[in-house]
């Protein structure tokens, strides 16, 4: 009997590997290997449609807007994942990037059975969290068919949000629902139907993107330095160093003493440095340039030369 799961590529047989374990460990992992280094090329084919997402979703942001990333099972947990390593990388909010799964914090660890089918919980979930016109949703859902997903971002779509649908099947309802569709087509997994390989590793790259783009147009990086690294650890407090002295060329105890006169503040520092600022010129300035130290720094340059 077939069924709508004929159609999808993500579930799709490979005939071919109907002994495969009857194979090597090495030959399983070269197989594999081999699958893994399409992904990144299905990725590429959908660069434009991601990067006109994330431009969105950074002018939503920019505005006070909040990323939202929705989905179940596999695509749930890595919106999650994505999602709170924005605070330590950036220093962003817990708010500021959020990741919903069907089932809620339980389905993390283990299946909760049926919420991925309902797209009635997704709504309730985005109402829970007071979902505005000004945030971003992302639906995640590897088949592009997963009634949360969909659900989420139809919800989203009815207040005014910006919608983003990412799947691995073309031609996916997910796509179709949202403003910005991006599909990126990986084919039949190792292992039929477990879309946590290939379509879970698309999906791990393309949400890195719109986080990590959507974080340098917000003037969360200074080139490539994380300059909002939040220093809640030693290591993280060496990091905190490199980067002063990276972004200044600086030495160690100038490094040091600006780090604290701004209470450990990487961005904040830098203007000091480079400003040639005191700290509370430079939180000034910075609250003024919207967090962005580029600007910031063009003023405190300005106001040197008047």
């Amino acid at each position: 009997m077939s069924t709508e799961f004929d159609t999808l590529t993500t579930e799709a047989h490979r005939p071919e590997l109907a002994e495969i374990d009857r194979r090597s460990t090495l030959e399983i992992a070269r197989t594999m290997n081999a699958g893994d280094a399409l992904v990144p090329t299905a990725v590429a084919a959908r660069l434009p449609e991601i990067a006109a997402a994330i431009d969105a979703a950074a002018e939503r942001m920019a505005r006070g807007g909040r990323l939202v990333y929705l989905g179940a099972g596999t695509a749930g947990r890595l919106g999650v994942l994505d999602a709170s390593e924005c605070p330590p990388t950036f220093n962003t909010d817990p708010g500021e990037v959020m990741g919903l799964i069907a089932g809620g914090p339980t389905a993390l660890i283990e299946a909760v059975e049926g919420a991925e089918d309902s797209k009635e919980l997704a709504a309730a979930d985005l109402a829970g969290i007071g979902l505005t016109a000004d945030d971003v949703v992302v639906g995640v859902s590897a088949s592009g068919r997963t009634p949360y997903a969909v659900g989420a971002v139809e919800h989203a779509a009815g207040v005014g949000a910006l919608t983003v649908g990412l799947s691995c099947n073309p031609d996916s309802p997910l796509a179709a629902a949202a403003e910005h569709g991006i599909e990126v087509v990986v084919g039949p997994e190792l292992i039929a139907g477990s879309t946590r390989l290939k379509a879970g590793t698309a999906q791990k790259l393309v949400l890195n993107m719109i986080s990590t783009i959507s974080m340098i147009r917000l003037g969360k990086t200074y080139g490539n330095l994380m300059v909002d690294v939040r220093a809640s650890n030693e290591k993280l407090r060496a990091r905190s160093r490199r980067i002063v002295a990276l972004a200044t060329d600086a030495p160690a105890d100038e490094v040091e003493r600006a780090l604290n006169a701004t209470g450990g503040e990487v961005k904040n520092a830098i203007l000091v440095v480079l400003g040639d600022v005191g700290a509370d010129t430079a939180a000034r300035l910075l609250a003024e340039s919207h967090g962005q130290l580029r600007a910031a720094l063009r003023l405190a340059l300005d106001g040197r030369k008047d």
